[in-house]
């Protein structure tokens, strides 16, 4: 069911940047960080619930609402022009967009180091996964918090099962693929007595499973920290089973910490821990909602919207001027854990992860 055209908080254009920083041909915020990374949300529609994500009565935005391919790739040619070299698709689910082809395509045209998507797994087939690949499509990363199939229903209030995704991630490696990442959202009263059983998995199939602290990006603003299982629990899961060795990341900008397996075994442990351990100074990531509300900072609570000037002919020169005054608002840290934090009023489907 769709929701009336959301209408953003005045002003919708971000204040200028200063003047100095529209000649360096980069995306700069106040706070020295250079962006590279852009995430773009290109549906907010999804076929799951998840419990940490939306309610059942969530309702998505009307089609009039979203940008079209066409709008999503001039703000790709903005960013790419300020040293953008990474496009992550999301969502919602970004295999329901009607015309995910056309948008893997036009960015498979324009020579990125990495072209990635994060999907839930219930839609892959062989053909698709095929023609992503050949498109240009790098990498899936896929969404899976549970290994057993009554949890699978209970947190993600649909009829996909475990074993679909597990089969979608099998597509993804025989259509050549990059090896995939596995998300699972780490929450306590759920499913921390499976971290383990994950690592088996990551042994079993060479995969990279990465653990993500609950943050507090749910609709239903359930969040509190009690539910959040900590780094050093995690990894200490893990190890009553098998051996782990932490691996010195050679991306500065890399979100998780990363383990290896201590007896060489294939696959590998990794750990978001947005709420424990931020790493926001290290951040050099863009946002864009499937609207076309730019978000400097996933936890923001002030937005750009930059649809009104897609749709009233701007430039590309406008585009790039307008990417540049929101990072430049992009704020120092999240502040979780800070007696003024604020939850965001969108949750994590409606921002795109």
């Amino acid at each position: 069911m769709d929701q009336p055209l959301p209408q953003l908080d005045q002003p919708t254009a971000p204040p200028p940047a200063p003047e100095a920083e529209h000649q360096h041909g980069a995306l700069h915020d106040a706070h020295g960080r250079t962006i590279h990374d852009l995430r773009m949300s290109i549906t907010d529609r999804c076929n799951f619930r998840c419990i940490y994500c939306m309610e059942p009565t969530d309702r998505f935005l009307p089609k009039r609402a979203l940008l079209s391919a066409s709008e999503y790739i001039m703000i790709v040619d903005a960013a790419i022009t300020l040293g953008v070299r990474k496009v992550r698709l999301t969502g919602g689910e970004p295999t329901l967009y009607p015309v995910l082809d056309t948008i893997i395509s036009e960015l498979g045209r324009r020579n990125l180091d990495d072209i990635a998507m994060t999907t839930n797994g219930s839609l892959l087939d062989p053909t698709r996964a095929a023609r992503w690949k050949a498109a240009g499509l790098t990498r899936l990363t896929f969404s899976l918090d549970t290994l057993r199939e009554d949890r699978m229903t209970s947190i993600t209030r649909s009829k996909t099962r475990v074993s679909d995704v597990l089969r979608s991630i099998d597509i993804a490696a025989d259509s050549g693929l990059a090896r995939s990442k596995i998300n699972v959202v780490a929450m306590r009263g759920l499913n921390e007595d499976e971290f383990a059983d994950f690592a088996d998995l990551a042994r079993e199939r060479d995969l990279d499973i990465r653990f993500i602290e609950f943050m507090p990006l749910d609709s239903g603003r359930s969040w509190n920290p009690g539910r959040v299982v900590s780094e050093s629990e995690i990894i200490e899961s893990i190890e009553q089973r098998h051996g782990l060795e932490q691996r010195d990341s050679q991306n500065l900008h890399s979100t998780s910490r990363d383990y290896h397996f201590k007896d060489g075994a294939p696959g590998r442990i990794g750990v978001i821990a947005s709420v424990t351990r931020p790493f926001c100074g290290a951040c050099n990531r863009l946002r864009v909602t499937a609207e076309g509300a730019v978000r400097p900072c996933l936890f923001s609570n002030t937005e750009w919207d930059i649809r009104p000037l897609l749709r009233s002919g701007g430039s590309h020169d406008d585009i790039v001027r307008f990417l540049v005054d929101s990072v430049w608002t992009k704020q120092a840290g999240h502040g979780i854990g800070r007696d003024d934090f604020k939850q965001p009023d969108r949750g994590m489907s409606a921002i795109g992860g």
